[in-house]
């Protein structure tokens, strides 16, 4: 294995590491002498011998072959082998090697550790720090960015789809422009800057799909080598988009671009690194051992997963080559009784004042580890009395779950960081923040791949198990808010939302504890609104939508769910005027205030509305952002998707199902489609666009928000669209 060190004078080393990885067959007596003969033709270096390992779901110790493969890169050819051999029973065989060699060895990244080195080889490794620190320190980072100069481009557009600008390359500033004129003059400026900085991170907008290519086509017209790796043996390690369904939605995930020797991060293609930033990304490449530019283009089940793996292997646990624990029977009234989610109550549609919301913390892995709820511990039969409420089934007290040995450690992670944020300020505030912010989506996902068929440790008994457990700690909370004079506006899941007159802070603190040492979960007062308006369902009027409201709290912080600030599909024009409107309409401490403010909200949508007609907003305002859902050619309708994805087609963009376009909507009225939208990219100078079709977006969202107040969509039209006129297109 090769390894990239940093010294404490921050200079890099790359040293080879021996390494063979194991796998571990399971068969009769006969096994040893069936393995040998079957791997005889590989021509491979081998080492067998006998061990003991722990089954996963029965917990017994069995005799197995160790296969230890002295060439890391045959492993998968062993693997694919030994799986067409009758009677034997494979483990730890699918697992990728970097990930299997960080597991077995005790390494993970960023670990500090002393070297023994033979030359290149390093013999012996010593480790100074383990992966569950809190506190750690990380050597300082020279990053180099790179993106597309947006005032040669299309500002927010993406360039996979039309125009993409200069390239600008920048470490601690200092900024070049590549100018694609010179290919050879623009190599040899980056070629430069990576010389004279030597970063051991590259930080890219549009780096996997667009500007890494690009730059190594650029490279390739010059015929000069682009000094990308610190390995200058090494190419680029590629990996392939795909897209993919989860969820009920279709997915898109770029390819990939990785170095050898420093790392490439591309914002746009990293979930991770866009929710927590790189504190973030580092503490779970640490825990999960994956490497870091894995890890990057990830997602936070694959992290946890990892984990799962880690754990299994330190404990001696057997990995199953396939999942074998397919879901068992149930009869209709069994699946009516287990499989039903978690408890959510239709909220009464309207504006309240003093409401206070009570939120389980980390509810569902919370429930997972302190009620040992695992794939191996569900449906025990030494533990009768331990049942999950309501649907009956077991859970073992006698031996810790996988699933909650790994939560444990997270959620105590979580708790230290959020501390710590509180007690901190500047950057290293962020830094905690970061990390804890990070924590959060790993915890958010173990409950998703607890019930994920294809989850390495994912069973849909424990799913349901959690969720059982989930209601019946939600509906003693209830109980216990009720008797002391609560009424409940709303519930979802893991939080509810009470009031109570004259209620202050001290009483719903008073009901949290109560409610704590009743369930033996955490809960805390999220905050007391000084008012919250639950919204109405935009198809069926008068019905509630549990994750749909709005609300500021007394200490003036807000929360706003589901309405059209939050969503990504709507323009920025929409977006900020709704913003707006909230925030005057959340300087106003009770509902009369509110009542009163009324005109001058209003005159925020009508002001929006004045700069539409007259043809003052910018094309970046009036961006729509839609996601295909299928293959170009197998659109059969005239969606607005439909149209933009054909129009860049037939201009050279390579789509995939899952992929967002942009749009502006020109006459949504036109005979002819191609004359309803046009793609962002390829607007050029003669664009129009259809103030009516965006006039329309923002009358619907200036309803969301004052049709508690007696102002429906009809109202608005007549009120506010009047005084300023309907226009045809503006330019």
């Amino acid at each position: 294995m090769v390894l990239w060190l940093i010294d404490r004078d921050g200079r890099p080393h790359r040293v080879r590491y021996p390494y063979a990885p194991s796998m571990y067959v399971s068969g009769d007596r006969h096994a040893r002498g069936v393995v040998e003969a079957a791997l005889q033709p590989l021509a491979i270096r081998l080492s067998t011998s006998r061990a003991v390992r722990k089954e996963l779901m029965s917990g017994e110790e069995i005799d197995v072959l160790r296969i230890a493969v002295h060439n890391p890169l045959a492993y998968p050819a062993v693997a694919r082998r030994l799986a067409r051999v009758p009677g034997l029973t494979l483990y730890n065989c699918d697992i990728p090697v970097a990930r299997l060699f960080l597991y077995e060895s005790g390494l993970f990244p960023l670990v500090r550790c002393a070297v023994s080195c033979d030359g290149d080889v390093a013999r012996e490794i010593a480790l100074e720090s383990r992966s569950d620190d809190l506190e750690y320190e990380l050597p300082p980072f020279v990053v180099l960015r790179l993106r597309f100069d947006h005032e040669t481009g299309t500002d927010g557009a993406n360039p996979m789809h039309g125009r993409r600008g200069r390239i600008e390359a920048g470490v601690d500033g200092e900024t070049v422009v590549l100018d694609g004129d010179d290919p050879a003059e623009s190599v040899r400026s980056l070629n430069r800057l990576i010389e004279r900085y030597d970063p051991d991170v590259l930080l890219t907008e549009w780096g996997d799909e667009v500007l890494m290519p690009g730059l190594r086509t650029l490279a390739a017209r010059a015929g000069i080598p682009l000094a990308l790796n610190r390995d200058p043996t090494a190419g680029v390690r590629l990996r392939r988009s795909r897209s993919y369904m989860t969820y009920g939605k279709v997915v898109f995930q770029g390819g990939a671009q990785m170095l050898h020797g420093r790392w490439h991060l591309d914002l746009r293609n990293s979930f991770i690194y866009g929710e927590s930033e790189l504190a973030g990304l580092l503490d779970v490449a640490r825990l999960a051992r994956i490497p870091v530019q894995e890890l990057a283009r990830t997602s936070t089940g694959t992290a946890i997963s990892s984990m799962q793996l880690n754990q299994a292997i330190a404990d001696g646990v057997l990995i199953p080559w396939q999942k074998s624990e397919p879901e068992a029977f149930k009869t209709a009234s069994q699946l009516l009784l287990t499989d039903k989610g978690g408890l959510t109550y239709q909220p009464i549609v309207g504006l309240f004042e003093g409401v206070g919301e009570l939120d389980f913390s980390s509810m569902y892995p919370t429930m997972m580890a302190n009620f040992n709820i695992s794939p191996e511990t569900i449906g025990c039969t030494c533990c009768p009395d331990s049942q999950v409420p309501e649907i009956g089934y077991t859970v073992c007290q006698k031996r810790k779950g996988l699933v909650p040995h790994v939560l444990e450690h997270l959620l105590e992670r979580r708790v230290y960081y959020k501390k710590r944020k509180q007690e901190t300020t500047g950057d290293e505030r962020a830094v905690y923040d970061q990390r804890q912010t990070a924590l959060k989506w790993c915890l958010v996902t173990s409950f998703g791949y607890l019930g994920y068929r294809n989850a390495r440790f994912g069973r849909i008994e424990a799913h349901e198990a959690v969720t059982a457990f989930a209601r019946e700690m939600l509906l003693r909370a209830k109980e216990i808010a009720e008797a002391r004079g609560f009424r409940m506006l709303h519930a979802l899941v893991d939080s509810m939302w009470l009031q109570r007159p004259g209620a202050t802070r001290n009483d719903y603190e008073a009901l949290a504890h109560e409610v704590t040492t009743a369930t033996g979960l955490q809960i805390f007062v999220e905050g007391v609104y000084r008012w919250i308006g639950f919204l109405p369902s935009k198809t069926h009027r008068g019905v509630g939508v549990p994750n749909r409201y709005m609300g500021v709290f007394e200490d003036n912080s807000t929360k706003v769910r589901g309405i059209e600030v939050r969503r990504a599909d709507v323009p920025i024009l929409v977006e900020e005027m709704q913003e707006r409107m909230l925030q005057r309409m959340f300087h106003c401490a009770t509902l009369d205030e509110l009542r009163a403010a009324l005109p001058e909200v209003l005159a925020i949508l009508e002001e929006t509305l004045v700069r539409l007609r007259a043809g003052e907003v910018t094309a970046a305002e009036l961006v729509v952002t839609n996601r295909l859902s299928q293959e170009v050619g197998e659109y059969r309708h005239n969606t607005v998707q439909a149209i933009t994805a054909r129009t860049l087609d037939r201009h050279g963009a390579r789509l995939h199902p899952g992929e967002a376009v942009q749009f502006i909507i020109t006459n949504r009225k036109a005979k002819l489609p191609e004359d309803r939208v046009r793609p962002y990219t390829l607007l050029g100078t003669d664009w129009s666009y259809d103030a009516d079709a965006y006039a329309q977006m923002l009358v619907r969202a200036g309803e969301t928000v004052l049709e508690l107040l007696g102002y429906s969509e009809q109202r608005l039209w007549q009120e506010v669209w009047k005084r300023v006129g309907v226009s045809g297109d503006a330019g």
